[in-house]
């Protein structure tokens, strides 16, 4: 009776307005009061360790406070918060008039992991007589700190009932085996996230205690924006400083590696330092390595520095505001990867402390934060840019949620838990909010005759498809993307599809990196040195990827076709012209100057036809529809192209369609010069293999079916021993062109990994 119904983006249709529970009534509520006794208050103790389970813990008071007549609420400070260095944060406790019924000292001084184990210990010797005293009928604990383990073995062992927030979660670090340890210990459970109820479901807790609600965050963060935030940014970073122009930055110290986590917490502030932008730097959690990590700061000076602001804290009510309008949030805290996607935020996520949190697409991972250059060239990337705001971990209803799940606890069911060991099945939501199954993506391929946009899901299906001719003109080719792109993406709230960016395939020479097409094959007149990244993104609102079409086309085989899972392999395009990509350790290789991969000018023949590109000989001049076209003009000038069983009208334009038809109805003439093309392709493939030595081959395009036993017959009689094992298969993709175009945008928002 406890499932919550799925949060949906706000403003929720008028089911869910209502409806928090999908089988608890207003009866069920009703009877379960009377169990209780209709004059019992439900006594609730919220024990706060720190300011970052304070912030989470802080709405759910608010609205125990606010309900009276079910609720009595006791408040146990302890930790973090009674510490002079850590800003004695009780008091915006008191700021928010909660009365606080007891304070716990149960930090142990040290700099190291000793030190948390003696906390700990310290705790359960004094949380007892706390808890004989206050007889709470459930206790509220957050998180995955040492100090809520203490809580939670202490609740347990005196038989008192625990809701836990925020469990299921997956993160780095000694935190994740803390937080499933107090899943255990705990009798019901509010998780975020859907994965997260997966996870709890998993680990063999009753469903019907799990309470998939959303972070009780959120339901400040999303209401938050709006306020005066210019006062705030200037008390905290100076007055002259802009919103976009400065940096949060807030690390801690990881206990499973405390060496290695104070050496890139150095790196980090001698990134910042030549990175050269106002920054807050936050001082660390009360964990093994803070001293050490205060050290850092204080020997490189960062309290004086003009560039820095050095705070041991900030309320959560203004921290909201300077990570709302920051240019970009730097460390390892779970508030970058949690509650600062909520403004879309840029982030840099150092080191492995969040591996395996789910995360927005405004955070870049920096896992191996091994060289100062490595941190500067994130903060280049990042700095400044602005993405769509995440609802991942919720929608700003949470509270109401949690206060409805703790009304319908009934006292007189047994204490003891029961574990559920059924087998785990998908539960996959049809709501437009469950972000992995709305994921998509906008492709466009400029072709040299067609101009094609569409909207393509994260499995790799294409939802909706736009078709124009190819404008001649630069400036009415750049308006056709634009209002096709802006149509696309009205289009898609229609079909429940949330769009993450553009990918864009184009022929010709691509600085990926930049997003402009240095020069285009001369199918695509007046298309050099175009910037394409920044109308489109400064349009859309959204980040932009570009590349040449043949890489285009190796990544849709490496996340839909034949290429997925390889290592090694390659693809060509055998279309109106040839081209290609080719991966390498699962990899894109683009070469030193972005023309990697042309394989459609690998030259065959000294003197061979002469190709567009200016050279002789190229696969290009032989086996492209191009090449195959000029071939069977030349037959029919000369009437040697029909034969019997074709025919064609007057005005039709001779094609290598005709040239393959009168080979398969017996022209030798026809079938000689496809023969010819074949080898010419197939010696291509030849010198490929000797050159990359790839596993797989995949031949792509309309003319990729007539090539490939030519291809592998040339293989056969011309490379060595120890290639002639690789596979050549004929791509099974409808549409690689957009898909790779898709692929440039799934692959890279969905799990960037810098």
């Amino acid at each position: 009776i406890f499932n919550a119904a799925p949060f949906v983006v706000s403003p929720p249709p008028p089911l869910f307005q209502e409806v928090y529970f999908k089988n608890l009534s207003k009866q069920k509520q009703k009877e379960v009061m009377e169990k209780n006794g209709n004059n019992h208050k439900l006594r609730v103790c919220v024990a706060t360790c720190n300011r970052a389970d304070y912030s989470k813990l802080a709405p759910i008071m608010f609205g125990i406070k606010a309900e009276p007549q079910f609720f009595e609420l006791d408040v146990v400070v302890l930790g973090s918060h009674l510490i002079d260095d850590y800003g004695n944060t009780y008091r915006m406790i008191e700021q928010d008039d909660f009365d606080i019924h007891t304070r716990l000292h149960t930090i142990v001084r040290g700099e190291d992991e000793a030190a948390m184990v003696e906390s700990v210990g310290l705790a359960l010797v004094k949380l007892p007589d706390v808890l004989n005293r206050l007889k709470p009928d459930i206790m509220i604990v957050h998180g995955d700190r040492f100090d809520a383990l203490a809580l939670a073995t202490s609740a347990a062992l005196m038989n008192i009932r625990i809701l836990h927030i925020e469990g299921g979660e997956v993160s780095g670090t000694i935190d994740d085996s803390i937080r499933h340890a107090i899943t255990k210990l705990a009798h019901y459970h509010v998780c975020c996230t859907r994965s997260a109820e997966q996870h709890l479901i998993a680990m063999c807790e009753d469903h019907d205690r799990i309470l998939l609600a959303g972070c009780p965050s959120y339901d400040k963060l999303l209401s938050a924006k709006n306020k005066d935030y210019m006062s705030i940014i200037r008390m905290w970073l100076g007055d002259d400083v802009k919103t976009r122009d400065y940096i949060v930055a807030l690390q801690h110290p990881v206990t499973t590696d405390i060496k290695h986590s104070i050496k890139m917490f150095e790196l980090t502030l001698d990134a910042l330092i030549s990175f050269n932008k106002r920054t807050l730097v936050l001082f660390p959690n009360v964990d093994a390595g803070d001293k050490e990590m205060v050290r850092v700061m204080r020997k490189k000076g960062i309290e004086h520095h003009p560039n820095f602001r050095a705070v041991k804290h900030v309320p959560f009510d203004q921290f909201i505001q300077l990570v709302a309008h920051a240019g970009c949030m730097i460390g390892n805290s779970s508030c970058g990867v949690r509650e600062v996607g909520a403004f879309g935020t840029p982030v840099i996520n150092l080191g492995t402390r969040q591996t395996g949190r789910e995360t927005g697409e405004n955070v870049l991972h920096v896992r191996d934060a091994d060289t100062q250059d490595k941190i500067l060239h994130a903060l280049q990337l990042q700095f400044g840019k602005q993405y769509p705001c995440s609802k991942i971990y919720g929608d700003g209803n949470a509270v109401p949620r949690i206060l409805k799940f703790l009304k319908s606890i009934d006292l007189k069911e047994p204490l003891q838990k029961k574990f559920c060991f059924p087998p785990v099945k998908d539960n996959i939501s049809q709501d437009i909010d469950h972000i992995l199954e709305t994921q998509s993506a906008l492709a466009v391929d400029l072709g040299g005759t067609n101009l094609r946009v569409a909207i393509v899901s994260m499995k790799g299906e294409i939802v909706k498809k736009y078709t124009q001719l190819n404008p001649k003109t630069y400036e009415d080719r750049l308006e056709l993307i634009l209002r096709m792109c802006v149509e696309a993406a009205s289009e898609a709230v229609n079909v429940n599809c949330r769009i993450l960016g553009v990918g864009i395939s184009t022929g010709g020479r691509v600085n990926p990196r930049e997003g402009i097409v240095l020069h285009s094959t001369k199918l695509i007149q007046e298309w050099s040195s175009v910037d394409l990244r920044t109308p489109v993104s400064d349009a859309l609102h959204l980040p932009v990827w570009v590349d040449n079409d043949g890489n285009c086309a190796a990544l849709a085989e490496r996340k839909f076709g034949h290429g997925k899972g390889i290592e090694n392999f390659v693809t060509l395009i055998t279309g109106t012209g040839i081209g290609g990509g080719i991966v390498h350790q699962h990899e894109l290789i683009h070469g030193s100057s972005f023309c990697a991969a042309e394989l459609g000018h690998i030259v065959v023949s000294l003197d061979g036809p002469e190709c567009l590109c200016g050279s002789q000989g190229c696969i290009e001049a032989y086996a492209s529809g191009i090449a195959l076209q000029r071939e069977a003009k030349k037959l029919h000038d000369e009437d040697l192209l029909l034969v019997e069983g074709m025919s064609m009208k007057k005005e039709e334009v001779v094609s290598a369609a005709h040239l393959i038809q009168a080979a398969k109805l017996g022209n030798t003439k026809a079938d000689s010069i496809l023969r010819t093309a074949g080898t010419a392709l197939g010696l291509g493939v030849v010198n490929i293999l000797h050159t990359m030595n790839p596993s797989l081959v995949i031949l792509s395009g309309v003319l990729a079916s007539h090539y490939v036993n030519a291809v592998k017959d040339v293989i056969n009689r011309q490379a060595l021993s120890s290639v002639k094992t690789v596979d050549v298969v004929v791509s099974n993709l409808a549409d690689p062109a957009l898909l790779g175009a898709a692929s440039l945008v799934l692959d890279y928002t969905t799990r960037r990994i810098y």
